[in-house]
């Protein structure tokens, strides 16, 4: 008992649930054939808001099914999961129903934003996301065996980093990373803008993700940058950026294309003709030519 006469407080009682163990959301149906769980929670990080995915999968598998893992862009401080990007939020069907009935899954999943929390938690967001699917695909019906990661912008950036970081993990069931105009060099930023980005400066996206300018921590900022990250075991790599592109020059897409290859790890980079971040001036048949090559590789190495 304690001096006010009560027993002790069980603050046990205090600890979120288990997201191993938490109910899956009810299904809705948004398309024909396609069957959508929004907002599982997959993690609670402590001090921080429950994290959710959102799974879109066929109604009726006939099996376990592969997995796209989509991370958001929103230069790590905003963005929704759901959002693939402006040119995509007119389309009917969306583009995830689409990946559905292409024969895919899909995971659309939160991670802490720079205002909540610096790097690496985003880094180890994704890496517990990996881990929950895995842990639950039975109950989910899709392959943790294989799996693709698939981000735009700063989405890219860290599907980058979850997919060569799993490597000989127990998220090494990632067979390949699709990124879309992604930062892959945060230390080289400066260099690429040609004089437009300032390493220095603590106000930038990457310092607000960083917690620090680049400059003034280079083993944070080599830690937090895919190039730095690759090796012979590294997934197959689809990299598409627009040659246009004034806010993630396209040479971060280059420089991540010749470290894979000298590697020895595959990769396929597109640049992408007179494309702005986020496909802005890339005519609509264009914006549907980076999809479909994107849905491609995913159905190739999840066969």
């Amino acid at each position: 008992m304690t001096r006010s006469g009560l027993p002790p407080f069980p603050f046990e009682l205090l600890a979120p649930p288990d997201p191993a163990t938490l109910p899956l959301p009810p299904a809705s149906h948004p398309e024909p054939g396609v069957e959508l769980l929004r907002g599982a929670v997959y993690a609670v990080p402590d001090g921080s808001r429950p994290l959710e995915l959102d799974l879109w999968r066929p109604a009726e598998p006939d099996g376990p099914v592969p997995l796209v893992v989509f991370v958001h862009g929103g230069g790590w401080r905003t963005g929704r999961r759901d959002d693939l990007g402006p040119r995509f939020r007119t389309w009917r069907p969306g583009p995830f129903a689409r990946l559905v009935q292409a024969g895919l899954a899909v995971a659309c999943l939160d991670y802490r934003l720079s205002g909540e929390a610096h790097f690496p938690a985003q880094r180890d967001d994704l890496a517990a996301a990996l881990s929950w699917l895995g842990g639950r695909a039975d109950e989910l019906a899709v392959d943790r065996s294989r799996i693709v990661l698939w981000g735009e912008s700063a989405g890219a950036h860290l599907a980058a980093l979850a997919a060569l970081t799993s490597a000989g993990s127990a998220t090494g069931a990632v067979r390949g990373c699709v990124c879309w105009y992604g930062p892959s060099d945060l230390g080289a930023l400066a260099e690429d803008h040609g004089g437009g980005f300032d390493s220095t400066d603590p106000t930038t996206r990457e310092a607000l993700l960083l917690g620090a300018a680049p400059a003034a921590d280079e083993e944070l900022t080599r830690a937090a940058s895919p190039v730095h990250h690759v090796s012979g075991d590294s997934p197959a790599f689809l990299l598409l950026h627009g040659t246009d592109d004034t806010l993630v020059p396209s040479r971060q897409s280059v420089r991540l294309a010749e470290a894979l290859r000298e590697a020895g790890a595959p990769v396929e980079l597109r640049l992408i003709d007179g494309a702005q971040h986020l496909w802005v001036g890339l005519p609509d048949e264009g914006v549907t030519e980076c999809f479909d090559r994107s849905v491609e590789f995913a159905r190739a190495l999840t066969r």
